[in-house]
C-alpha cells in the first residue's frame, strides 16, 4: 500500500519468526503474528487459543484503544474466521486479479465490477482499501484509500484528447452527513488523456463512521478546442471497515 507519505508492505512470517513473536502479554494473550511490515510495524495475528474475547483461530489486526488508560485495551479488526479462510481468500484475490500487482507489489484494493462510469470516450473505475494501521475504533476514525483509473477508448478520435482541470467530490458518511470538496487537478497533477491512454492515481479519505461513500465528477477541456469543457462522472463507490470487536478490557473496565 503506498500513499505520498505512507507505505505498507506486509511479509508472511516463517514459522520460527512467528513463534518468536508469540504473545503472552495482556491484550494479545495467546496470539501469534502471521505477517509483519517493516515500514509501519503492523502485524496480522492469529488467536491460538480463545482468550480476552477472541475466538480460537481468528485472524485480526490489533487496534489499541486510544481512549483507555489500560494498555491491555486492544480492539480488533477481524480479517478471517480461521487461518484457512484468511489465506485462501488472499490467494484467490491475487490469482483472480482481484488484488492488482503493481511493480511486483501486491496491493489489496477491492474493486466492485459495477463501480464503473463511462462519459463519452472516457471510463472511470474505482477500487478501495481499508488501512487498519491508520484507523481506530476508540476514537472512531476509519481511514480508506482509493485508486482511480481514468481511461480513454483506443477507438476515440485524436481530437478527443483532453486535459483534466478540476475535481468535485460529494462525500457522505453512514449518518447521511454530506461534505462537498472541489479543487484543481488530482494529487497535484493535471493529466492529459488521449486515445488508448490510461491514468491512475491514489488518494485517501477518512470517516468517523464505519462506512461511507463518495461520488463526483472531473472537469476536462479539449486540447484542440481549449474553450470547450465537459464533465466526466466518477461512479459512487462505497467504503466499509471490517468487522471489529471491542477489547474485553474496555467492557469489564
Amino acid at each position: 500500500m503506498a500513499l505520498s507519505n505512507h507505505y505498507r508492505s506486509e511479509d508472511l512470517l516463517d514459522v520460527d519468526t512467528a513463534a518468536g513473536g508469540f504473545q503472552q502479554r495482556q491484550g494479545l494473550k495467546y496470539c501469534l503474528p502471521l505477517t509483519f511490515c517493516i515500514h509501519t510495524g503492523l502485524s496480522q495475528y492469529i488467536a491460538v487459543e480463545a482468550a480476552e474475547g477472541r475466538n480460537k483461530n481468528e485472524v485480526f489486526y490489533q487496534c489499541p484503544d486510544q481512549m483507555a488508560r489500560n494498555p491491555a485495551a486492544i480492539d480488533m479488526f477481524i480479517i478471517g474466521a480461521t487461518f484457512t479462510d484468511w489465506f485462501t481468500s488472499y490467494v484467490n484475490n491475487v490469482v483472480s486479479g482481484g488484488f492488482p500487482i503493481i511493480r511486483d507489489q501486491i496491493f489489496r484494493y477491492v474493486h466492485d465490477p459495477e463501480c464503473v462510469a463511462t462519459t463519452g470516450d472516457i471510463t472511470v473505475s474505482v477500487s478501495t482499501s481499508f488501512l487498519p494501521e491508520l484507523s481506530s475504533v476508540h476514537p472512531p476514525h476509519y481511514f480508506f484509500t482509493y485508486r482511480i483509473r481514468i481511461e480513454m477508448s483506443k477507438d476515440a478520435l485524436p481530437e478527443k484528447a483532453c486535459q483534466l482541470d478540476s475535481r468535485y467530490w460529494r462525500i457522505t458518511n453512514a449518518k447521511g452527513d454530506v461534505e462537498e470538496v472541489q479543487g484543481p487537478g488530482v494529487v497535484g497533477e493535471f493529466p492529459i488523456i488521449s486515445p488508448g491512454r490510461v491514468y491512475e492515481y491514489t488518494s485517501c479519505t477518512t470517516f468517523s463512521t464505519t462506512s461511507g461513500y463518495m461520488e463526483g465528477y472531473y472537469t476536462f477541456h479539449f486540447l484542440y478546442f481549449k474553450d470547450k469543457i465537459f464533465n466526466v462522472a466518477i461512479p459512487r463507490f462505497h467504503m466499509a471497515c471490517p468487522t471489529f470487536r471491542v477489547s474485553i478490557a474496555r467492557l469489564v473496565g
